[in-house]
């Protein structure tokens, strides 16, 4: 298999308060893009791998500078056009540790996205199927569309790739719980943080325990402790590089990317792990999303020169 990374979800504008302090201080904002399927795809595609992006978008200006943003980072793009609104973030750092995110999505182009909307043939060409736990909080059609996807990948022997990833402003964890289990459950790659873990397995052994579930690969991001990870039966810790973090959002999905990015290329499982270390600390010292994601060169200079594969 050849065709790179299919994901898809809701990709969001991103109003970004300049500064550090209350929003009702600032005074300047960036405009950008956000969204952690296609910040995925950036990042898989600048370290040099192949990635499509689908989702639906509105008719109007912040659909279109999405599906610019990311066809400009080397993403294969399918922005379907829908008459519902995109979706729109607004973030602004509370203290310098702290990130508050507002989300105006309810009813957004992004959620109306439904089995019909993801090609089989997309997912079937595909080396990897990435999809997160974001997707099935945000409608019944669009957790439709990635268990569907799912079954469909399975059936072609694609490999499925799962971020939890709980947003909390989306679902209770009364209601994540079951679906973020069934998830994992079908991965062949599976990734968590401790706390997203917690939901749904024992948290005094996440990674045995999810393995449990079916996935060979399972990988908990831990931030600034590094990760951890069970792969193929052979257990991995890895510490983090230590940075001067500007912004930490962003963080858990450039890890993801750098991970799959090195899978998709045929690296050893310590390869794709220092990769995904390296990529998540890279993202941390720069605003924005998606807008610094390293490429190969830019790891290298971080992580040492085993990094540029």
């Amino acid at each position: 298999m050849s065709g790179g990374l299919f994901t898809f979800g809701e990709t969001m504008g991103l109003i970004a308060a300049d500064g550090i302090g209350p929003l009702a201080h600032a005074r300047s904002f960036g405009f950008g893009i956000g969204g952690a399927e296609s910040n995925v795809a950036v990042g898989v595609a600048r370290l040099g791998g192949e990635a499509t992006w689908l989702g639906r978008v509105g008719p109007d200006s912040t659909g279109d500078l999405i599906a610019a943003r990311l066809t400009a980072a080397g993403v294969r793009t399918l922005a379907l056009r829908d008459e519902a609104f995109t979706g729109l973030m607004v973030r602004y750092r509370r203290s310098g540790a702290f990130a508050h995110v507002d989300y105006h999505r309810a009813g957004s182009a992004g959620s109306r996205l439904t089995p019909a909307d993801v090609p089989a043939g997309e997912i079937t060409g595909a080396a990897v199927l990435h999809v997160t736990g974001i997707t099935p909080a945000l409608s019944e059609s669009a957790r439709a569309a990635v268990f569907q996807s799912i079954e469909t990948a399975k059936s072609a022997g694609v490999t499925v790739s799962v971020d939890v990833n709980y947003r909390s402003k989306l679902w209770s964890r009364f209601d994540a719980a079951p679906v973020l289990r069934d998830l994992v459950s079908r991965a062949d790659v599976a990734f968590a943080g401790p706390d997203e873990a917690a939901l749904f397995v024992d948290p005094a052994d996440p990674l045995g325990e999810m393995a449990k579930l079916g996935p060979a690969e399972v990988v908990i991001k831990d931030g600034a402790r590094g990760c951890s990870a069970l792969i193929d039966g052979a257990s991995f810790t890895v510490p983090a590089i230590p940075v001067t973090v500007i912004d930490p959002v962003g963080a858990g999905d450039a890890f993801v990317a750098g991970y799959l990015a090195d899978r998709m290329a045929g690296a050893a499982p310590a390869a794709r792990l220092a990769t995904a270390i390296a990529a998540g600390a890279f993202a941390v010292t720069v605003p924005g999303d998606c807008e610094g994601l390293p490429d190969r060169d830019e790891l290298a200079a971080l992580g040492g020169d085993d990094l540029r594969r």
